[in-house]
């Protein structure tokens, strides 16, 4: 849904971010809303400082890149700049500015809001140190006339080009000051304008008419609602109720039970509609991540214990009807970038009571609690699993039973997503549960997995620290053949998974989202994205 691809951590799962440009003209309904859901509100809507993927939706819809990419062929659109050129060397990439694009305040979006835009990400004061690792191998932006910018390339990086088109542009005279609150506004150029923010119940989003967009032959079929409004819904039955009852109008992702469960019968076929599709965008992917700072996780046979006791095919066959797949390493296993000879981690308590024997833990006092002495004091195995998705405490009530059999107690803890992206950043958590969506085709696991990371605001959230995986990381940046690197990256996908710092939980096969009758569109895919941003209202 999101319109230009935007460096977003991409907590939680959804995957790339993409325009297309290959439509006939369509005739634009006017007075027509498109009811989304948010399964979170936004801890805040700054563009340099959120952290959680659903502020990237809202973006999406507000602020624009210099570029856009095509989601049938991956290619990269013109959008803010007009054209675009890499030196031969590798050194520049240089930008040419439309003359013709204004922010929703009416000021012109000139070259000093994209250099602003680009500093500011490496400004302390913006805290926008997730987005640091994307940028750190540029050197400096330079203006060079009132429609051109140029970018000083200091390092070789695979990904130079696209971090650059689709650094997010926003307003110098808006933005300017760090200090300044910017949580609950959002000012930007891209097609929707920020309407309305109902704290704890919505945001509505009003069509932009002098979106350039609109303008250019690849875009102008796009974004043909008035509004879009965003509906802050939890559960997902509550909200595949409120489709049912024409309350929202897309569910981006169904659970494979409500596929398969609770989509049949009126009013499904008539006014609400199930879409099961591939396509070859990244794969999101839930894990259990641990604190490895934390005394009890730091063994990597205790790591490897607790996957062997995550019965993850009996939570496929149970919840997910078999329509997804045991996930074997730190990205879609699917990708070209993945090692295909990393297999998922069996179920096998007979194995993890060998591992945690091996790591010291017993049941020294008979009381079903394994222990073990730390620093001269008898522990037992008890731990805390924070989680702030509702629907994924089945699987964990599995977990904890099948760890309570092995002699090790884990509590349950459902927190609101703000609290859990604190309790992360503050490092004040023993293991936690949640998301990552799938990224760009082309991944660059820095954000993540480099020991740099580690940094305040930065992505490694576990403290994970391998000088392999850091050494295979750069080298791969460097890599401009992408042939050469996908070797290079199936190493580290390898290295991380023999690490068990995550228990990798699953991938999916297929798309499953739903939609209303108010909408319709021509296909129910596109190469790389799904194309909401084509759908129109009914006529």
């Amino acid at each position: 849904m999101i319109r230009v691809i935007k460096l977003s951590i991409l907590i939680f799962i959804l995957g790339l971010n993409l325009v297309s440009c290959t439509k006939k003209s369509t005739t634009k309904k006017m007075g027509t809303t498109l009811y989304l859901e948010l399964k979170s509100e936004p801890g805040t809507l700054n563009p340099f400082s959120y952290t959680d993927l659903y502020a990237s939706y809202v973006q999406g819809y507000v602020i624009e890149g210099l570029l856009t990419r095509n989601i049938d062929t991956y290619k990269w659109e013109p959008l803010i700049a007009e054209s675009w050129q890499v030196n031969p060397n590798g050194k520049e990439i240089t930008f040419k500015i439309r003359k013709d694009v204004k922010f929703h305040d009416g000021t012109p979006l000139t070259v000093e809001d994209v250099k602003f835009s680009f500093d500011a990400i490496r400004n302390p004061e913006y805290k926008a140190a997730r987005f640091v690792p994307y940028y750190e191998n540029i050197k400096e932006a330079i203006i060079v006339d009132p429609q051109t910018i140029k970018f000083l390339i200091k390092k070789k990086y695979f990904n130079n080009l696209s971090v650059l088109a689709g650094l997010s542009i926003v307003s110098k005279n808006f933005y300017g000051d760090p200090k300044a609150k910017r949580n609950k506004v959002l000012q930007g150029s891209g097609p929707y304008v920020l309407h309305k923010y109902n704290r704890g119940r919505n945001i509505i989003l009003k069509r932009n008419d002098d979106w350039v967009g609109f303008k250019l032959n690849h875009l102008k079929n796009t974004n043909n609602f008035e509004y879009i409004h965003y509906r802050f819904v939890k559960e997902a039955n509550v909200a595949l109720e409120m489709l049912k009852k024409g309350q929202l109008d897309y569910l981006e992702t169904l659970t494979p039970e409500q596929f398969v469960k609770k989509t049949e019968g009126k009013p499904w076929g008539e006014t609400a509609f199930k879409k099961k599709v591939q396509h070859r965008a990244s794969k999101p992917y839930r894990y259990v991540g641990f604190n490895l700072k934390n005394p009890l996780f730091k063994d990597l046979k205790v790591r490897k214990a607790f996957a062997h006791l995550m019965n993850r095919e009996l939570m496929i066959k149970k919840f997910r009807y078999d329509m997804d797949l045991p996930a074997t390493g730190p990205w879609y296993q699917q990708s070209p970038y993945a090692d295909p000879n990393v297999k998922p981690i069996p179920f096998d308590p007979k194995k993890a009571g060998v591992l945690m024997a091996q790591a010291g833990w017993s049941d020294s006092d008979k009381d079903g609690v394994l222990d073990k002495v730390i620093k001269g004091k008898k522990i037992d195995f008890k731990f805390t699993l924070v989680n702030s998705n509702a629907d994924y405490e089945k699987y964990f009530t599995l977990y904890k039973e099948d760890l309570k059999k092995a002699g090790i107690i884990m509590n349950l803890q459902l927190v609101d997503f703000t609290s859990l992206i604190k309790l992360l950043d503050d490092k004040k958590f023993q293991a936690v549960s949640i998301g990552w969506g799938g990224g760009g085709v082309d991944n660059d696991p820095k954000q993540i997995w480099h020991s740099e990371s580690i940094r305040e605001g930065g992505s490694n959230y576990i403290s994970y620290s391998s000088k392999l995986v850091d050494k295979l990381i750069d080298q791969g940046r460097a890599e401009l053949d992408r042939s050469k690197r996908i070797k290079m990256y199936k190493k580290i996908y390898k290295a991380i998974a023999d690490d068990v710092p995550y228990i990798f939980m699953f991938n999916r096969k297929f798309e499953l989202y739903a939609h209303s009758n108010k909408v319709e569109f021509d296909k129910p895919t596109h190469e790389f994205a799904i194309g909401v941003s084509f759908w129109r209202p009914v006529q």
